[in-house]
């Protein structure tokens, strides 16, 4: 019987929102959220936003709609960091998971 580990992945990048270079701090999980990121960044008043981007149809999406706007506008620039990083390690899948 082979076991395969898969481990977690947690990286960090800048991005330009709302005229500002911001950290956004990204964790993927794991067993029963594969499939899913967790995804962290600071606003102007240093109250950390925590939300999650979900593979649907091959795109990388944030999840929530009760987020700012300049959020909600990086969606695009957070699917390509994804996605730049799953290739730069390997990990790069083309599962496909559709809306419920």
């Amino acid at each position: 019987m082979k076991a395969e580990v898969e481990k977690n992945l947690q990286f960090t990048r800048h991005i330009k929102a709302e005229g500002r270079l911001r950290e956004f701090n990204f964790t993927r999980h794991t067993g029963l959220r594969e499939g899913l990121f967790t995804v962290d960044v600071v606003d102007d008043r240093s109250n950390r936003l925590i939300f999650e981007m979900k593979r649907i149809n091959n795109t990388w999406m944030i999840t929530q709609t009760s987020l700012p706007q300049w959020v909600l506008s990086c969606n695009t620039l957070l699917h390509e960091a994804i996605e730049t990083e799953l290739k730069n390690n390997n990990l790069s899948k083309p599962v496909t998971e559709n809306a419920a």
